[in-house]
């Protein structure tokens, strides 16, 4: 299984962005041009009618992609003609995932270089079949923890975590606003007494202020939001130096 910490130096840059979004041909320039941007580590959200975890402006772009016809065959047609040398997930609501069937989706992934899985809505609890196709493939399920999580539950969480752990900065849906930086100072002290994994910090973090805060805290910064925001001008080099601002040291 991949070593994250092979695709970054001191901080992980992960962004997030929904295929398909505004449409698929600019989604297709944008990662064809991957490799000349700040992004170490990029989630690539499949868009779903009912995305739970997602604020205002994510669940709009997937609706729009849905209107483009960005559905789960296009985006794997998609990214079977990508080549990269940044690190790949997929963003997934688990209904796609069943619909498209565990082991046919888990094989997909692997076949079109995707690393690991992130997968909102499942719980530690419901994960067991998933996770087990994952590890047949050296796909990586990824774990969560929010700010809230009880300490007993945090060891859980991340006794097997393998690659990373996603540390939820706010309560909600994405594009929320981020809890006070002592706060999650002291759990990811609590989380480090469990695991030796990078701990990327995501949700609620929305500018370069924010990024070089929680660079302060953590071994990497998830901005999702506002990334998706940047593919609104539908023009590769705009959405190339929004991001650059958002990420830049």
């Amino acid at each position: 299984m991949v070593d994250f910490r092979q695709f970054y130096k001191e901080n992980a840059n992960v962004a997030y962005m929904v295929l398909g979004y505004p449409n698929l041909e600019t989604s297709k320039a944008f990662l064809q041009n991957l490799d000349q941007s700040p992004i170490d580590i990029l989630e690539l959200g499949i868009a779903y009618s009912d995305p739970i975890a997602d604020g205002e402006l994510i669940s709009d772009a997937a609706k729009k992609a849905l209107d483009e016809g960005a559905d789960i065959y296009s985006v794997f047609e998609l990214l079977s003609g990508i080549k990269t040398k940044k690190a790949l997930i997929f963003m997934v609501y688990y209904s796609l995932i069943f619909s498209y069937g565990l082991k046919s989706f888990v094989k997909k992934a692997k076949s079109l270089g995707i690393c690991a899985l992130i997968v909102p809505e499942l719980s530690f609890e419901e994960s067991y079949d998933l996770d087990k196709e994952c590890q047949k493939y050296g796909i990586i399920l990824i774990s969560f923890v929010s700010i809230t999580t009880p300490k007993e539950r945090v060891e859980k969480l991340v006794k097997n975590a393998k690659g990373f752990i996603y540390l939820l900065a706010s309560i909600g849906i994405t594009g929320t606003k981020s809890v006070e930086e002592k706060i999650l100072q002291d759990k990811v002290k609590q989380i480090r007494t469990f695991t030796n994994l990078p701990i990327f910090i995501g949700f609620g973090i929305k500018n370069n202020q924010d990024v070089k805060k929680m660079r302060k805290i953590a071994d990497g910064v998830i901005v999702g939001t506002s990334v998706v925001e940047c593919f609104k001008y539908e023009n590769v080099d705009m959405i190339m130096q929004g991001i650059e601002e958002i990420f830049k040291k």
